[in-house]
């Protein structure tokens, strides 16, 4: 099994491997990573969304679908030229702004209010210390191309069942990173060192500093952690709570938070409504994922 990462500064993963590479999520291009194929084009109101015998991948696909059904309503708004084009065409930033003016246009958020601020932050006022670290370690199983991916994940199933034995050996952690672990600081028995939110892939970041029930929570995460480079079983062996800020501290990031939250979904029910009116074939559209509407 080759070589991965897990994300961290620590193990200087970031420098030694690189993940299984996941589609751009750049401006629409009709020509993205594609795998023949005998399938029929994925289309939208039976405009094309590739060429023929090609096909991008599922997060390419729905990204490309997005950006046309916004293509779509923006030409039906008149702010766009009619095209008989039978393929999408590529937009480029001059479209781009104009769809994105329609989105600002269309979608209207309120502003949070200052109760809703304190509640937001009452609830998670540990999420906003300043300096919060653990020191953790950990087992990478690698997700590389050609990989058995379910047969990956029993065994790093497996391995998570034999450390999470009441008779296990204190050293055991160390023994099967050493020989398990696809990260390089698996000659370190695994060991990270200190980190914080900002040291390693976004998904053990969410595990380890995101999720309330594991603030204060120190041994042996009791599920494997699932990342962009496979999985992991992660132990946290000390934390540093850091420093919590008061609410005039964070009370405007809140605000701006809030307000994210509040037009993804606004958005996310536009785009569904557009979905729900448009013939979609060759995928399904399930959210609201393209870059455009971010």
């Amino acid at each position: 099994m080759s070589a991965g990462g897990c994300g961290s500064g620590a193990c200087q993963c970031r420098e030694t491997a690189a993940p299984v590479p996941a589609s751009a999520p750049v401006a629409v291009e009709a020509a993205a990573s594609k795998v023949p194929t005998e399938v029929a084009c994925a289309a939208i109101n039976g405009v094309a969304l590739h060429l023929p015998g090609e096909r991008p991948d599922e997060y390419t696909l729905r990204e490309l679908a997005w950006a046309e059904l916004l293509r779509q309503e923006a030409v039906a708004r008149r702010l766009l030229p009619h095209s008989d084009a039978h393929l999408a065409p590529h937009l480029g930033p001059a479209e781009q702004a104009v769809i994105q003016q329609m989105l600002d246009d269309e979608i209207e958020v309120p502003a949070a209010s200052e109760d809703e601020c304190r509640r937001y932050y009452a609830a998670r006022s540990a999420h906003f210390a300043l300096g919060r670290r653990v020191h953790a370690r950990h087992i990478l199983f690698a997700v590389t191309e050609g990989i058995n991916v379910a047969a990956l994940a029993a065994h790093a199933e497996k391995a998570l069942i034999e450390l999470r034995h009441k008779e296990v050996a204190p050293g055991r952690f160390a023994e099967l990173a050493r020989t398990l672990s696809n990260c390089p600081s698996g000659a370190d028995g695994g060991d990270l060192g200190w980190i914080g939110p900002d040291d390693c892939a976004d998904e053990l970041a969410a595990e380890l500093f995101h999720t309330s029930e594991e603030l204060d929570a120190v041994g042996l995460h009791p599920r494997l952690v699932h990342s962009r480079y496979g999985f992991h079983i992660v132990e946290v062996l000390a934390r540093d709570a850091g420093r919590r800020q008061s609410f005039e501290e964070v009370g405007p990031r809140i605000a701006v938070q809030l307000a994210q939250q509040s037009r993804a979904k606004a958005l996310h029910q536009y785009m569904q409504l557009l979905a729900g009116g448009a013939q979609v074939s060759g995928l399904v559209l399930e959210g609201a994922d393209s870059p455009l509407v971010q």
